[in-house]
């Protein structure tokens, strides 16, 4: 089995080709960190317009680097949403056009999916159920996977994600873009201890996680310094990571009681490729007596061999999808969960 994938929601346009026995064939990923960078954040008209620009190109590379024809793929998978919606109507008609010109499977992904199941790609081991932590720029949430397509979710941010939490603080201390990584480097040479930050939720019977008041509270801490230092950079980053951390590990141990039929910890999602936040999730697993799952930092960020590992699971058991499918701006992986109180209504 040979999957096309193809990845265009936020600011990567990636293509990629994964077989059914998980080897990947050849891929292709555009960074548009250098358009952005200007604007402290990403720009969805011009995340669009350079998926417009860029995705044909690239999936003529992959395929001619894998020295096949599109004839020869089972099935072309494309992300349908959650998304940008400009880039994932590029991504998603481009896949469109390639499957019925192929006369090919399509599968619409929910790119959530894509990282629900992406550790699965990366170690055969990893059977179902198992708890998700899902980390990124627009999303925080705690999910029972129970199979493909079928995820329960047990917790979700009722204000920011903990990625845009991330990224805020990195424009807040002039940490530059994308914010995840340089708040991270920033950290290491940081004192967590010395900024007395909140905890939001930490304790609480309520299952949700909330950054909103953690991103204010560095604002006001930062903005109280009368004269801005690198250290004082460093520290408040290392303590906003410390408090962003704790808030993590207590809400994923809460998780892990009301999934108890887990068979692993898994964590997934662009903020998953931070070595602090890890490393502290690795713990939280070990004390309760289950296995830690991440997927390799690559596979962490937007790309595209989530999504044809994701049509793979999916084509394998016959969930294929019509030329009609819609792009969603949100897709939610449990459509009947709860909705929670605040702003916090995330796909």
């Amino acid at each position: 089995m040979l999957i096309l994938g193809i990845e265009s929601s936020c600011d990567e346009t990636a293509v990629a080709l994964v077989r059914g026995d998980r080897s990947i064939v050849a891929q292709r990923i555009a960074s548009q960190d250098e358009a952005h960078r200007p604007f402290g954040g990403v720009v969805p008209e011009l995340a669009a317009r350079a998926h417009a620009e860029r995705l044909t190109p690239m999936v003529a590379e992959v395929l001619d680097e894998a020295g096949v024809a599109l004839a020869d793929v089972d099935a072309v998978a494309a992300t349908a949403g959650p998304g940008l919606i400009g880039g994932v109507m590029v991504g998603l008609v481009t896949g469109k056009a390639l499957a019925w010109g192929a006369g090919k499977p399509l599968l619409a992904i929910n790119h959530l999916e894509g990282h629900a199941l992406s550790p699965r790609l990366a170690d055969p081991a990893l059977q179902f159920p198992y708890l998700l932590l899902l980390v990124s720029g627009g999303h925080c949430q705690l999910l029972g996977v129970e199979g493909v397509g079928r995820y329960r979710r047990l917790a979700t941010t009722i204000d920011d994600a903990i990625g845009e939490a991330f990224d805020k603080t990195a424009k807040i201390l002039g940490l530059g873009f994308p914010g995840g990584p340089a708040v991270e480097r920033a950290a290491r040479s940081g004192d967590a201890r010395r900024f007395a930050l909140p905890r939001p939720l930490l304790g609480s019977a309520e299952p949700h996680f909330s950054f909103a008041g953690l991103k204010s509270a560095v604002l006001r801490q930062w903005a109280a310094l009368p004269d801005k230092t690198p250290t004082d950079r460093d520290d408040l980053a290392a303590g906003f990571q410390a408090a962003a951390t704790d808030c993590l590990v207590d809400r994923t141990a809460r998780a892990i009681a009301a999934f108890p039929q887990a068979t692993a910890l898994v964590v997934a999602g662009g903020v998953a490729s931070n070595q602090h936040i890890r490393a502290a999730l690795a713990a939280v697993a070990a004390a309760h007596g289950l296995g830690f799952v991440a997927p390799p930092l690559w596979l962490c960020t937007d790309n595209a061999a989530m999504i044809a590992w994701a049509g793979a699971e999916r084509l394998a058991l016959g969930l294929v999808d019509t030329l009609d499918a819609p792009a969603r701006p949100r897709w939610p992986l449990d459509p009947g969960a709860e909705a929670v109180r605040g702003a916090g209504v995330r796909a």
